[in-house]
């Protein structure tokens, strides 16, 4: 063979090797690349299944002491034992609820700031021209944990047995009868404006700062009428220094079961009913937002937990996160039409 021959065939060998070592560099870095996207992967996984990895705060937005803290403090306690994190509850009263639910819809998304909420969750877009959130929008639905019915509650000079004869009574009398509330925009004040509107009678509302001076005043006969609660009523009823007449609720409550509803007393459709429900900021990622509803609804079916709301009259629910959402889409445009329609507005609260 030439030295030229030689020299072309060398030449093929170098060609030929850089090619392996080209392809073998690929296969280097797709493999690295699939590594890469595996082990991404594993990670994801792994912080899903940790979480959550430090404490949980719960923003309450009323003031410690009341239902809504003492069923929070509840839930939160048995989440705690399940999560083996603490889960505090930060209490932030204040504006009807408003200055805590906007501290919940501006924290950060991810699943380490809670929001429990009430009806006035549902009350305050229709209530108040301007919030700082937007109900809709700022929040990610997880559950509703309980709801509780009120009980009708008049004053036993009242020649009133029945609802029937109370609606009765209502409008003999325009304006001269009266019902407690414990404040304005409260769920007890306007689920009376409902029972105004559809039974079409006037009572002419007295609003109070609290439950507790409400039923002074009611004992006492100063007002006549109260959406009341039934740990709050029950030991005036058996004492005989109030009367019961029926539950707001469209079912029939288990803590007093031979109470008729309003609905089965002339009222077909009434339902108005309290409840706690639990929210996140938006944008919470949904694998947490499930994770905190499943361990939510299993703590509401803990005999201990179930035991605790029952002895403030509020029954356990434990809802999906769509069906929370749905269910407070409702409640919004129900309370929209009694505020429009009793033409309530923070002016004349």
């Amino acid at each position: 063979m030439s030295l030229r021959g030689a020299l072309r065939w060398d030449c093929l060998d170098e060609v030929a090797a850089c090619l392996r070592n080209a392809w073998d560099h690929r296969v280097v870095a797709v493999i690295a690349m699939t590594a890469a996207g595996f082990i991404g992967t594993v990670d994801n996984a792994v912080a899903q299944v940790v979480y959550p990895n430090r404490a949980v705060r719960v923003v309450v937005p009323f003031p410690p002491g009341g239902g809504t803290d003492i069923i929070s403090r509840t839930v939160a306690q048995r989440l705690s034992e399940t999560w083996g994190q603490p889960v505090i509850i930060d209490n932030r009263g204040g504006a009807n609820g408003i200055i805590g639910t906007d501290l919940g819809a501006k924290a950060k998304a991810d699943g380490y700031t809670l929001l429990v909420v009430i009806a006035t969750h549902a009350i305050n877009p229709s209530l108040y021209r301007k919030l700082p959130y937007d109900t809709a929008a700022d929040f990610a639905p997880i559950t509703l944990m309980a709801q509780y019915p009120f009980i009708l509650t008049i004053h036993p000079s009242l020649p009133a047995k029945t609802v029937r004869e109370f609606i009765a009574l209502a409008k003999t009398k325009p304006g001269q009868l009266s019902y407690a509330s414990s404040g304005n925009g409260s769920g007890p004040h306007l689920g009376f404006e409902l029972l105004k509107s559809v039974a079409r009678i006037d009572v002419v509302h007295v609003p109070y700062k609290g439950a507790g001076p409400a039923n002074v005043d009611l004992i006492s006969g100063q007002v006549q009428a109260m959406f009341n609660n039934f740990l709050a009523a029950m030991p005036q009823i058996k004492a005989g220094r109030l009367r019961v007449l029926a539950v707001t609720s469209d079912k029939r409550s288990p803590v007093m079961p031979e109470l008729p509803t309003l609905a089965e007393s002339g009222l077909p459709g009434f339902d108005v009913t309290g409840w706690y429900a639990l929210l996140a900021p938006a944008g919470t990622p949904r694998e947490i937002v499930n994770k905190v509803q499943a361990d939510v609804a299993g703590a509401l079916r803990v005999s201990a937990v179930h035991s605790r709301l029952a002895s403030e009259g509020a029954e356990p629910v434990g809802t999906t996160p769509d069906q929370f959402a749905k269910f407070l889409a409702a409640e919004i445009r129900k309370w929209g039409t009694v505020i429009r329609d009793a033409k309530v507005t923070p002016e004349n609260l």
